[in-house]
């Protein structure tokens, strides 16, 4: 094999040659182009998933072992407490509820409904908010949970 550093050879009257040998045609390495394009997908992923916007209220929600948010229905309704209930941070009245809702409809298609409720909210009033849910014409609900670890 033969060997690519430079040799030097001495020549008479002229000093010193330096035979450099000549390299192969220069190419562009494809595998470290690739990885960069990969990290770049990654990291634009990452960055979108990261801005995910939430708008419902901050609650302590129960438990599931499969609980799973979904991300693109658009209006979400909150129960905090007995009477505490929230369409997109805005309070209404159990009464208001479906009028509230038929309006949020009438921009664009039927929306889906996230619906938050603490863990202490009683059974009774969870169906109340569910049955003006209903009255309202939205039949794609949505409870939400917090993943039991």
């Amino acid at each position: 094999m033969k060997s690519m550093s430079p040799t030097i050879t001495p020549v008479k009257g002229a000093g010193m040659k330096i035979n450099v040998p000549k390299g192969g045609q220069p190419r562009i390495e494809m595998l470290p182009l690739i990885d960069i394009v990969f990290l770049l997908l990654v990291v634009f992923i990452y960055s979108m998933l990261s801005m995910s916007v939430h708008r419902g209220l901050s609650v302590t929600l129960p438990e599931s072992a499969v609980a799973d948010i979904e991300k693109q229905t658009p209006v979400s309704v909150t129960v905090k407490g007995e009477n505490n209930i929230y369409v997109d941070d805005e309070r209404v009245s159990l009464a208001d509820l479906p009028g509230r809702l038929q309006s949020a409809s009438e921009k664009g298609a039927s929306p889906g409904i996230l619906l938050f409720a603490e863990e202490s909210v009683s059974y009774q009033t969870l169906f109340a908010v569910l049955d003006q849910i209903t009255l309202a014409g939205i039949h794609d609900i949505s409870l939400q949970a917090k993943l039991k670890k």
